[in-house]
């Protein structure tokens, strides 16, 4: 890479994107970062994911984010239910798990790379790092080498063709990369064979019996071609006030590629076919109907009913894709997070190597690791981590369950 950048654009304003613009406003000689995210909105639209918070995602946000309040619920113990719902004595774990959500991680990471206020930073202190430009509505269409850098071409929705180049650009732009579809072709996203269906039911919500096992429980039900499983995360405005936290619920659900059953979950209200996600609140009321019936013929009373108790749930195909090199343009454009790797979520990793990922950038720009360090390390992650996905996801969905019930 050479010298320290002077200016840097990251594509894609997601978690990835938003932690390498820290990372570099962090710097004691920051550049000048510009984030182009593709989303036509300010604020990318909260799913209501949950998120497991592993090391990296702590340590990253410790040493960059420096939040000022807590960020995660506390879930000390970790246990499978059988198909009674009756907790299985052989699998209680008693692991401490933090668990957050996406949309208060966001918020906390705009708030630190452009100064976006919201409920979830109330009360918080700001610093004196520099701000990033984010830019929304921008869809990238073509990245050339240049004699001072990279230039990156895209569409704007208001002001049509743009351009601008930079010493430095990052793809944080997810699994369907753009840049990545640019400069690797040949790298594909595959579907996998299933989906996951989610949702989020306010603990207040639930009965006793499932408070019982759910909350600040990690709680996993396995069946033949099944997995379901759930976890406490912040509620609104980040909130972590018991009774007042969200019960998120991740559902994994087999459908063969180009099957009937699949074109129409996969088709909304909207009568567009989504490939990887379909969003809140464009499911077929028919759609859901059956699943909330399937919930509660085949899943645990208490999971069945979170699913029948959840106002919006939306679904996300579960896909592979990982690119073997990182870097392009000789080190001047990177891939990171799942731009360079999508993971399975069972992993609950994701996150986790987007922060990853941003501190390895930090060590390579204040020269404490080398760049082939650099690389080897982010694609050594990235390889590791995308595999045990792929092994976890197909035992849990297609092969034999350590946990039947």
């Amino acid at each position: 890479m050479g010298s320290s950048p002077k200016s840097v654009i990251v594509v894609g304003g997601s978690l990835a994107g938003l932690m390498h613009a820290l990372t570099l406003l962090s710097l004691p000689s920051p550049p000048k970062v510009r984030i182009l995210e593709r989303s036509p909105t300010a604020l990318l639209h909260d799913q209501g994911a949950g998120v497991v918070a592993g090391s990296e995602t702590q340590q990253f946000f410790a040493e960059y984010v420096r939040p000022g309040r807590e960020v995660a619920v506390i879930s000390p113990i970790r246990h499978y239910l059988n198909r009674k719902g009756e907790i299985m004595p052989e699998t209680v774990n008693h692991w401490s798990q933090c668990m957050t959500s996406w949309d208060l991680l966001y918020h906390l990471l705009r708030w630190r790379v452009d100064g976006q206020q919201s409920e979830h930073v109330k009360g918080l202190v700001a610093d004196d790092r520099p701000r990033a430009q984010y830019d929304n509505g921008c869809t990238v269409t073509a990245i050339d080498s240049v004699e001072d850098g990279v230039k990156v071409q895209w569409t704007h929705m208001d002001h049509g063709e743009q351009s601008a180049t930079a010493d430095l650009v990052l793809a944080a732009d997810g699994a369907s990369s753009s840049i990545r579809r640019l400069l690797a072709p040949t790298v594909e996203r595959k579907y996998a064979g299933y989906v996951a269906w989610r949702g989020t039911v306010p603990e207040t919500e639930l009965s006793g019996a499932a408070r019982k096992v759910f909350v600040e429980r990690f709680t996993f039900y396995h069946a033949p071609g099944i997995q379901i499983l759930g976890y406490l995360i912040p509620g609104p405005g980040g909130t972590l006030d018991a009774g007042r936290r969200l019960f998120n619920w991740v559902w994994y659900c087999n459908y063969p590629e180009g099957s009937p059953e699949l074109n129409e979950l996969m088709t909304g209200t909207d009568d567009r076919r989504h490939a990887v996600t379909l969003p809140v609140g464009t499911m077929k009321e028919a759609v859901w109907a059956k699943q909330k019936a399937y919930a509660t013929e085949s899943l645990p009373s208490q999971f069945a009913e979170a699913v029948n108790r959840t106002r919006q749930p939306f679904v996300q195909a579960i896909t592979d894709v990982i690119s073997p090199q990182n870097e392009f343009m000789d080190g001047k454009v990177l891939l990171v997070g799942d731009a360079l790797a999508g993971f399975r979520p069972h992993t609950a990793a994701s996150t986790g190597q987007a922060a990853f990922d941003a501190l390895m950038l930090g060590k390579l720009l204040k020269g404490e690791v080398s760049k082939d360090e650099y690389n080897r390390t982010v694609k050594d992650f990235a390889k590791t981590v995308q595999a045990h996905g792929v092994a976890l996801g197909e035992k849990s969905q297609f092969g034999r369950h350590p946990f039947n019930g």
